[in-house]
């Protein structure tokens, strides 16, 4: 006995064939799957996220001193770097009113630092696009796992943003990993009498209402954890290097005499950095100086770095240092810190060396045969692998990993090591770039020299290495 099929009407097959299309492209028609919550970062893995590349943020900022409320508008430009249905911004506390996809709503939700944004149809890949994101609240300050606070500073007369290494979040939303690095422009509109500093050029300031709006203008690519923001009332002293560079300083008015000298040699150490490390990458330099106490240290944030309270000269040559170093060559992940530090101490000992101090080997010596006496971790790890993030700015990164270069130039030779130090920040200017690398790098330029000594005892070995045999 035999069963002839059923017949099946043709709109039932039309809808058939349109579930399994909507089954086929993900259930709602977005291709793609969600980007990733977080960049793989080993020390910080919310931190970023994957899926996109940001190209640009715009921010409109207001910020109100007496009340700690800011109120913003971020439209950040990226790339999709696969379909997406979904992609993840970072940002912290603040509140959300609205977010939109190249002018459309779109849906979005919450959890943690992490904001979810579900453009409507999905996005391809490397399709560009745009997200806006309005947002207040009142800003948070964030503790690192070392202890130490960044994120929104509140002082007595305005705010701080400082953002390594996650605290940008604070303050506005992003793809907020050194690894994702952008062009920025930032408005801040504070009440009038106050001035709102940030990095690059200041491109606009127009005063209405009782309010001033500045606008700063960053065109070469940035880490939002150098990004800043300082809110306050602020002594201005706009000057120029030698070859034309333009310098922008702004010093809390209480400190305004104590850190002329010092600051009023920042041309002479550009000219010096210049012909160390190589053209200086960015178009201004400057400073920030806050009161003592209003951070509680100085960061290298891009173009002028930040110093709470009247910097010193050493302190001046580390932060101006880190703009070639960590600013322009920015490290992949967070693990790479010592490429920052290490290159910015040493830079410090470069400066003395030149400037009628030590030598380089005679600090060299004395930290290997007394280091732990002022720097009792100083063998506890290597400066490649930290042994967590909450020992990212700890002295093995900072001064033993200054100690590797030191090596390096002893194996190398002086004239040799220059051409180093100026070639490393040449090949990844602008760019990212992690410990192996750098190794490849020195390997290439320096053939026939025995660096993996180097590598295996300084560099990646524990504890206190061999005593030096040159």
């Amino acid at each position: 006995m035999s069963r002839s099929a059923p017949v099946v009407p043709a709109c039932t097959c039309l809808l058939l064939a349109l579930a399994l299309t909507l089954i086929a492209c993900g259930g709602g028609g977005a291709p793609g799957d969600p980007g990733g919550r977080g960049a793989g970062d080993p020390y910080f893995p919310k931190a970023g996220n994957g899926g996109y590349d940001v190209t640009h943020y715009d921010l409109d900022l207001a910020y109100e001193p007496d009340t700690g409320h800011l109120t913003g508008t971020a439209t950040i430009s990226a790339r999709a770097t696969q379909d997406l249905s979904a992609f993840d911004l970072d940002l912290q506390s603040l509140d959300v009113g609205g977010v939109t996809v190249d002018g459309e709503d779109a849906r979005w939700d919450r959890a943690g630092q992490e904001l979810t944004v579900r453009p409507r149809g999905g996005l391809g890949e490397d399709e560009g696009f745009r997200v806006t994101v309005r947002y207040s609240g009142t800003p948070v300050t964030i503790t690192d796992p070392d202890g130490s606070e960044e994120g929104w500073l509140r002082t007595a007369d305005g705010a701080l943003a400082l953002g390594e290494p996650t605290g940008s979040m604070a303050w506005f939303p992003g793809n907020h990993h050194p690894s994702d690095k952008a062009s920025y422009e930032v408005t801040v509109t504070v009440p009038e009498g106050l001035r709102a500093v940030s990095n690059g050029e200041l491109v606009g300031q127009r005063t209405t209402g009782g309010r001033t709006a500045f606008t700063w203008r960053t065109a070469e690519p940035m880490a939002s954890h150098a990004a800043t923001v300082a809110v306050g009332d602020y002594d201005v002293r706009r000057s120029a290097t030698a070859d034309g560079l333009p310098v922008y300083v702004a010093v809390d008015p209480s400190l305004a005499g104590a850190s002329r000298k010092v600051l009023d040699g920042l041309p002479e150490i550009m000219e010096w950095a210049t012909d160390t490390f190589g053209p200086y990458p960015f178009s201004s330099t400057g400073a920030i100086v806050d009161r003592d106490g209003d951070a509680g240290y100085a960061l290298e944030t891009q173009n002028r770095p930040v110093f709470p309270g009247v910097p010193s000269t050493a302190l001046l040559v580390h932060e101006l240092a880190h703009q070639w170093y960590g600013n322009s060559v920015t490290p992949k992940t967070w693990q790479d810190m010592w490429l920052n530090e290490g290159f910015a101490t040493y830079a410090e000992w470069l400066w003395q060396e030149e400037h009628g101090g030590d030598s380089a080997q005679k600090t060299f010596d004395a930290l290997y045969d007394h280091g732990e006496e002022t720097h009792e971790d100083l063998w506890s790890f290597p400066p490649a692998e930290p042994t967590s993030a909450a020992h990212l700015s700890d002295s093995p990164v900072y001064v033993r990993g200054a100690m590797v270069l030191h090596r390096i130039r002893r194996t190398v030779g002086d004239s040799a090591f220059r051409a180093l130090l100026r070639g490393w920040a040449a090949a990844h200017r602008h760019g990212n770039a992690d410990t192996a690398d750098f190794t490849a790098y020195v390997e290439k330029q320096a053939p026939g020299k025995d660096v993996d000594a180097i590598w295996a005892e300084w560099l990646y070995g524990e504890g206190k290495p061999a005593p030096v045999q040159d």
